[in-house]
């Protein structure tokens, strides 16, 4: 019987796939490398995958814009976990190019505002291109379609290329986040490092409709990690907004905010809630009865039943 697949976003040598690797169970799958973040999804969807590996957030970009829309407007689909990976690139020529040689460069699109200073100072007059991925780059410049790629420097190899400069970023803090996507299911157990993502739609374009929907975090003490609108179509001012919160669907305070946006909101999709990459960050602050999570939320909660009661 084969081992379950796992799809990424490829091909060969992207740092989707050295992501990929950094999960202990990747070691027991067939990694499938897919030319596209929608074929990779679609894959999974089609019971062709058992799961999938690709990139969602750059510290540099922001949000992967490709990703967000497939989970947001796709088929549903549910993040099971997330990974993190350093990005450094390498600049991969043919042999024996030099730096006078190279008129036309390529990359991922997410690729080109972290390596940007670093192009106009070395290369201000090589004319940029963009390509499917950073390791479909490195193909392009060994097909001679291109002079030079950035991609990650294992890719070298594989395409029988040079690295002519290593170790190129603008941020030397610069990561991305990639996230593991499987077939909706009953979400993992807390493990008090979490993350939970949804997909909301506003109802109407008024004023206050956003703080509205932000309300339902803030009054429950939810932490609000990320926020992207993106567009839905139907003309200038649709939108849909992507929000991760800290926090898994089933603690008191978070499940109560998801409710709250249900409430309020024509459309809400569950994207997971699932284990965040990285060590947790003590928080400095005090814990108050505001920000107590579900503690706070019990107290209050039994402070009611006790009004009720006719005991308080």
């Amino acid at each position: 019987m084969s081992a379950p697949r796992y799809t990424y976003l490829g091909p060969e040598g992207t740092f989707t796939e050295a992501a990929l690797h950094t999960l202990p169970e990747a070691a027991t799958r067939e990694l499938v490398p897919m030319v596209s973040v929608s074929a990779a999804l679609d894959a999974v969807r089609a019971h062709e995958a058992e799961a999938a590996l690709v990139p969602i957030e750059n510290s540099v970009e922001g949000g992967v814009t490709g990703t967000i829309d497939e989970l947001a407007h796709g088929r549903p689909l549910m993040i099971y976990r997330e990974v993190r990976l350093p990005i450094a690139f390498a600049l991969l020529v043919r042999p024996g190019t030099t730096l006078e040689d190279i008129k036309t460069v390529t990359g991922h699109p997410v690729a080109q505002p972290q390596v940007r200073r670093w192009l106009g100072a070395h290369l201000p007059h090589a004319i940029w291109e963009s390509a499917a991925s950073n390791a479909d780059g490195a193909r392009l410049v060994q097909e001679g379609r291109y002079d030079a790629a950035f991609a990650g420097e294992v890719a070298a190899a594989r395409y029988r290329l040079e690295p002519l400069a290593t170790d190129i970023h603008d941020d030397a803090s610069a990561e991305t986040r990639f996230v593991l996507v499987g077939r909706p299911a009953r979400p993992s157990a807390p493990t008090g490092h979490d993350r939970t993502s949804v997909v909301v739609w506003l109802s109407a374009d008024r004023p206050g409709a956003l703080l509205e929907l932000l309300q339902q975090l803030a009054v429950r003490a939810v932490d609000l990690l990320l926020i992207q609108s993106r567009p839905v179509g139907g003309g200038l001012g649709n939108y849909c907004f992507v929000m991760d919160a800290e926090g898994h669907v089933s603690e008191r305070h978070v499940g109560e905010a998801l409710m709250g946006l249900k409430r309020i909101a024509p459309k809400v999709r569950f994207l997971g809630s699932y284990p965040r990459a990285g060590d947790p960050v003590p928080d400095p602050r005090p814990v108050s009865r505001r920000d107590g999570g579900d503690r706070a939320f019990t107290e209050a909660a039994d402070w009611l039943t006790r009004i009720q009661d006719g005991r308080e």
